[in-house]
């Protein structure tokens, strides 16, 4: 009966809510060191309501490859380095152990490169190896296409018999073009060179269909420049 007495006598002394200091729930007063209960995620010391640290205690549950960080009133779990299994805050030189594909190097965990550590790390021969982080990658080379496990050959269609300059770039036509006539052209000035009328006759047809086609190429590239740059 007197424990309930002096509990009705205090309890005007007590204030809850918006006239206690921050993070309190119940006070004694307005200032901060009068809190008597406080809000969820701190704990009262010394009267004072302080930050409650759960990735130091066992409050905290994060699931497993997180690791935890406090924040005020309450923590958060983030995802480990995708080099680790487990570790014990961000980045590769805090795992508790190296993911496949990565190896403890300088500290931390760092990329294995399979493609220049593994002589057959792609079995096909036909397939290029291509490092990723964490694995690696076989890609078929140019001109074949993976069938299943295997890169094969493309094949051309039927009718359309690949010729000896088919993959011939324009520009190495033209220099093919214009090593073809000065060949001739050098065969026809040594003919001429010996008197021969109608080999010098020849020599000298040539070299100005050489000189006209020469100009004409080069009339017809000024002509675009100057067309685009208008």
């Amino acid at each position: 009966m007197l424990m309930c007495t002096l509990w009705f006598l205090l309890l005007p002394a007590l204030s809850l809510g918006n006239n206690c200091s921050e993070h309190c729930k119940a006070c004694g007063g307005p200032e901060r060191n009068q809190c008597l209960q406080c809000l969820s995620g701190f704990t009262l010391h010394d009267n004072v309501c302080v930050d409650i640290d759960e990735c130091g205690t066992e409050l905290a549950k994060c699931p497993a490859n997180t690791y935890c960080i406090n924040t005020y009133s309450s923590y958060e779990c983030r995802s480990c380095d995708r080099a680790c299994v487990g570790c014990m805050g961000s980045g590769p030189a805090r795992c508790k152990k190296c993911a496949p594909g990565y190896r403890s190097a300088d500290l931390k965990c760092l990329d294995i490169d399979e493609c220049g550590e593994e002589v057959l790390a792609c079995s096909d021969i036909n397939a290029l190896c291509v490092n990723t982080e964490g694995s690696y990658q076989c890609l078929c080379a140019s001109g074949f296409t993976r069938k299943g496990t295997t890169c094969v050959r493309n094949q051309t269609p039927a009718g359309q018999e690949r010729g000896l300059f088919d993959d011939l770039q324009d520009d190495e036509v033209e220099v093919l073009k214009q090593m073809f006539f000065g060949v001739i052209l050098c065969v026809l000035a040594t003919l001429a060179a010996k008197g021969d009328m109608m080999f010098t006759s020849i020599f000298i047809g040539a070299t100005a269909a050489m000189v006209g086609y020469w100009l004409s190429g080069k009339s017809d590239r000024l002509m675009d420049s100057f067309l685009k740059g208008r």
